[in-house]
């Protein structure tokens, strides 16, 4: 069905899919080219939420020669009015002949629509060219859509001998400049970070994003779209005064307490989202990620916090993604852990993780490894 041709333009557009990568949230990253006679004649790439969609920046750098054209778009084209106009229709008025679509567009808004569409009038249309690169690109939007819960990553940061602070509390700082710089690198590309009230309190973190730390290349985005992530805190006992740093600046900042305090002083960017307990009085965590998702458009959650919550996540099996900077230094052990966890009694119950990549960022180690 595809030529070796049809996969080097689709290349192309997941090349140009990527270019969206800090900015498209909550709507996935979506690469398009245009090619008519073996030549590249339009090219886009979806730049945010609200904007045009990738096809439609396509048509626009094509002009009258979209007619006839083969369209590689890296999601199936949407079929509804949302912020924007239907992209079927769109390419169906410019008169393409044929679309080629890497994957199905999860979204029950479209999820297989778009396609119907362009086929009932008359368009050849062909599914599922590099459709694992394609999913590759957006693995918050794919859990937000299939699995109703953001994608985590979870952030740890630790000693050689897989510790995390000192007994008495002093981590700062544990790991490198450098490693500092890279975990800017994702939180820009992040919906949200998840952390909770001790954690704020511990050293009255920001928790924003510092594009100053960003290479030059991310600062200078197109139209100076970079957003910062929302703040997402645990704080079950509404223990953060107004005053603290993490509300001085950055994206919004949600509150998750287990009651609702409508006299609560609170300032402009924060507001409070109630998150049932569990049976053990905990925040559960299955829901609020649910909430995260379903509410708030949360694609990405980057979560940095201690190793109570670190420990929560893994349990539940709810992390994704581990991102784990190795320091080359030894804390000892009375220092703290990486994750509290339970007492295993067989090597059987121990987690399981795959590598995914492991590289030096200045002194320290990055490793990134999947669960399950």
């Amino acid at each position: 069905m595809f030529s070796a041709a049809d996969s080097a333009f689709m290349a192309k557009a997941l090349s140009l899919a990527e270019l969206g990568r800090y900015t498209s949230s909550p709507n996935p990253n979506v690469g398009a080219v245009l090619v008519k006679d073996g030549r590249v004649i339009g090219r886009g790439y979806h730049l945010q939420a609200g904007g045009p969609h990738a096809e439609v920046f396509a048509l626009r750098e094509a002009g009258s020669a979209a007619q006839g054209a083969t369209c590689y778009v890296t999601l199936e084209p949407c079929s509804h009015h949302g912020r924007t106009p239907p992209c079927a229709e769109a390419l169906m008025a410019a008169g393409v002949s044929r679309v080629v679509v890497a994957m199905q567009d999860p979204n029950p808004q479209v999820a297989g629509r778009g396609v119907a569409m362009l086929r009932a009038a008359g368009i050849q249309v062909d599914v599922g060219l590099m459709e694992t690169q394609a999913r590759a690109l957006n693995p918050g939007f794919l859990s937000r859509m299939e699995l109703k819960r953001p994608y985590v990553q979870l952030k740890l940061a630790s000693s050689l001998d897989g510790r995390t602070a000192l007994a008495n509390g002093d981590s700062k700082w544990l790991t490198s400049e450098a490693a500092r710089a890279d975990v800017q690198h994702y939180r820009a590309q992040s919906c949200a970070i998840l952390s909770t009230a001790s954690t704020v309190l511990a050293d009255n973190a920001r928790l924003n994003l510092r594009a100053e730390q960003l290479p030059y290349q991310v600062q200078r985005l197109e139209s100076g779209q970079l957003r910062q992530p929302k703040r997402v805190i645990l704080d079950r006992n509404g223990t953060l005064d107004h005053k603290l740093a993490l509300f001085a600046d950055g994206g919004e900042v949600l509150l998750c307490v287990s009651k609702l305090e409508n006299n609560r002083q609170l300032p402009n960017i924060a507001r409070q989202i109630h998150c049932p307990l569990n049976a053990q009085a905990q925040f559960d965590l299955p829901l609020l990620l649910e909430h995260l998702a379903l509410r708030e458009q949360i694609n990405t959650l980057w979560v940095e916090a201690g190793a109570t919550l670190a420990g929560a996540l893994l349990q539940l099996k709810l992390v994704d993604e581990l991102i784990v900077y190795l320091a080359p230094k030894l804390l000892g052990n009375t220092a703290q852990p990486l994750a509290v966890l339970p007492q295993f009694s067989a090597l059987a119950q121990v987690p399981e993780l795959s590598w995914r990549d492991v590289r030096m960022v200045g002194p320290d180690l990055r490793l990134t490894a999947t669960l399950g």
